[in-house]
């Protein structure tokens, strides 16, 4: 099993950021991140620009990091409702599932990714709920959403 080693020059999820040196397959490492140039073959030559990659790294970082912040302020001022159907003992029919907080968010204009909601299980119950929002390692949001009972459905 032969492996090689190259410098990535992008973000590449679940392998690393670029300016990192990663061990791949070398099937992997000619046949896509080569010809489609998201990486460099580590030699010595290319081993040099390591820090150059080190720099738009950095900036990119600080970039998202400023990006995220103002996205979790906005989602801090946002309190997004939603109404679920009752039955006649008061149990709800339905849940808001973290697809359901998703387009609102999308609705109000926030695109963020859907598995950033960290909800642990639908919520069923009228009232307010806080939900973590994980936008970046080191930017967490709460969002605040209410729930309300709506029309009750009779059973028949």
């Amino acid at each position: 099993m032969a492996n090689a080693q190259v410098i990535l020059k992008e973000k590449i999820e679940g392998l690393g950021a670029e300016a990192d040196v990663v061990k791949v397959r070398a099937g992997y490492a000619r046949n896509f991140l080569i010809p489609q140039d998201k990486a460099y073959e580590a030699n010595r030559s290319n081993l040099r620009h390591v820090e150059a990659l080190k720099t738009s790294r950095a900036r990119r970082e600080a970039e998202e990091l400023v990006v995220f912040q103002e996205i979790a302020t906005k989602l801090s001022k946002l309190k997004p409702k939603f109404t679920l159907s009752t039955g006649q003992g008061g149990k709800a029919f339905g849940s808001v599932t973290s697809m359901d907080i998703h387009k609102e968010l999308e609705a109000a204009g926030i695109v963020i990714d859907r598995h950033a909601i960290e909800l642990d299980k639908p919520v069923k119950k009228s009232g307010k709920t806080e939900v973590t929002v994980r936008l970046h390692p080191q930017v967490i949001a709460t969002l605040t959403i209410s729930v309300d009972a709506g029309d009750v459905v009779e059973e028949g």
